[in-house]
């Protein structure tokens, strides 16, 4: 009895310490202003209004919430990207039908969104699938210009969680201040922001001993202006890449492509950013060489009649009603993870 009982112990020890590798995809998305159809009356959001100048009906505003939502299931492939960051999202209301009322609803996301002081009312958000990603708590960090204190802009927001290997990630998903008023003199205002986020993030790795993060967004800069490749220093993937450095997973790609298009021109506005810790680290969260995407499809694409080849369909070109997806393509990059997972095998 007793050589049974020790081999059945075996067996379950076995049976429950078996390691699987599973992809965990994470990607980022500028959906182009989802608003819903209701007035706030302290954000200036009349033209996204039914009486508006987009006449923005209940009909047009679920077809985009049903648009956004074949974008994230065509990205998922074999399923749904485990995380997604958001940027041009109004409120709770739009994350809520997003995720309940839209083909989503099978993916069972939660979410968490900001509030920031953004004049129009604007916001960046996280889906998470809680079986994948264990979530343990979010900070949103308001960006205070001190030479402009009436500028308002998008907050940072600051998610950690736990992925199925057990390590700790955080996630900061960002919307840089826009290049209104011209690329140069808004610059400042985007290097101040990246110095905030940079003041974080230098603060986790000094608490953290292998700090894992991603930092993903709408950066309103390529990744070699100065608020990337300077303040942020995130540079691209070098062969012996540090733990404690920031490592941009999209910064050489060719003009020919890239996840939004101003005047002919392919701009790599849309990236992710990870610490070396997930590139060359020990841990059994790590990034899949070579994953980094700009994912596009035949039916997010039109042709692009002004400057020739192809350009995202938007929900609006001008004040004219394209009934599309977004003018920004999302962008995603793929993580390998280690798991602890009982095998049904042995039941």
């Amino acid at each position: 009895m007793k050589i049974k009982s020790f081999g059945s112990i075996i067996l379950l020890f076995l049976c429950v310490s078996v390691y699987g590798q599973n992809n965990f995809r994470v990607m980022f998305y500028n959906v182009e202003n989802l608003f819903d159809t209701a007035d706030n009356p302290h954000k200036n959001d009349e033209e996204f209004l039914p009486d508006g100048r987009r006449r923005w009906s209940q009909k047009r505003y679920y077809t985009k919430i049903n648009n956004l939502a074949k974008v994230i299931g065509s990205a998922g492939e074999w399923g749904v990207p485990a995380i997604i960051g958001l940027c041009e999202v109004e409120n709770e209301k739009v994350m809520q039908d997003l995720v309940k009322n839209s083909p989503l609803k099978k993916a069972d996301y939660r979410f968490i969104v900001t509030s920031s002081p953004d004049r129009r009312g604007i916001n960046v958000a996280l889906l998470y699938q809680r079986d994948r990603f264990k979530y343990l708590g979010h900070r949103a960090y308001a960006i205070h210009f001190p030479y402009n204190k009436r500028k308002a802009t998008r907050d940072i927001l600051h998610v950690t969680g736990q992925v199925l290997s057990r390590d700790t990630v955080d996630v900061f998903v960002c919307h840089f201040p826009s290049r209104i008023g011209g690329e140069i003199k808004s610059e400042p205002d985007r290097i101040y922001t990246a110095s905030v986020l940079k003041s974080k993030v230098d603060s986790l790795m000094l608490v953290r001993k292998n700090a894992s993060i991603i930092i993903m967004g709408d950066f309103n800069d390529e990744p070699s202006n100065k608020s990337i490749a300077q303040t942020l220093n995130a540079t691209s993937v070098s062969q012996k890449p540090e733990a404690k450095k920031l490592y941009n997973l999209f910064p050489h790609l060719e003009k020919k492509t890239g996840s939004y298009k101003y005047k002919g021109q392919w701009n790599m506005l849309d990236q992710i950013i990870v610490s070396g810790n997930l590139i060359s680290g020990g841990g059994s969260f790590k990034v899949l060489p070579h994953t980094a995407t700009v994912f596009s499809r035949n039916f997010m694409l039109t042709e692009d009649k002004t400057n020739g080849g192809k350009r995202p369909r938007k929900t609006f070109n001008g004040m004219k009603y394209e009934n599309g997806y977004s003018d920004h393509l999302p962008v995603f990059v793929d993580f390998k993870i280690e798991e602890v997972s009982s095998n049904n095998k042995c039941n």
